[in-house]
């Protein structure tokens, strides 16, 4: 009996890994956000570093993370370097791209809790008077991402911190 039942547990496990092996090699997580308030107006709170303390939702998971500056202030070439928490862990963000009131590209590099090397894709599009705004975050899925995905939905858990970012960000640009 004993043996039937490893011998089952052991079928299960060897099925969960190698579907995990079936899992696509890449993600994407996007949300989007309709603001009231033109490009122009949005995209220096993005493109600015230093002025995501106003809208991110990382900021409350850890309001003493350790952040640092470098590069220009704004635009391609700025970094910002944190160290928090468990909740928001370590690592350094870089503007790869920066096409004014439209576009922002950004290099993510995750150190800890794991390890991550990502892009995030803000883009802003002008409809009627106000801002479509989509918050994209895509990269590789190493193998042990993918074994996680199989029991946490990844795109649900980051998925409410864009959609919690993008809300402020809504809430501060239409003031």
């Amino acid at each position: 009996m004993l043996k039937t039942i490893l011998s089952l547990i052991a079928v299960a496990l060897a099925a969960i890994l190698v579907y995990a092996a079936t899992k696509p090699d890449t993600f994407r997580v996007q949300r989007s956000v309709h603001i009231k308030a033109g490009p122009e107006a949005i995209f220096p709170h993005i493109d600015t570093l230093t002025n995501w303390a106003a809208w991110s939702p990382w900021e409350k998971m850890d309001p003493a993370m350790k952040k640092t500056a470098g590069g220009p202030t704004h635009g391609k070439g700025a970094t910002m370097a944190w160290d928090g928490n468990s909740d928001v862990g370590t690592g350094l963000m870089e503007i790869t791209d920066s096409t004014p009131a439209s576009k922002v590209i950004i290099k993510l590099d995750f150190l800890k809790p794991f390890e991550g090397h990502n892009i995030a894709e803000f883009t802003l599009e002008r409809t009627d008077g106000a801002t479509h705004v989509t918050w994209a975050m895509f990269g590789p899925q190493a193998y042990l991402m993918k074994l996680m995905s199989m029991f946490v939905d990844c795109d649900q858990m980051i998925g409410k911190d864009f959609e919690a970012g993008l809300a402020n960000l809504k809430a501060l640009a239409e003031k």
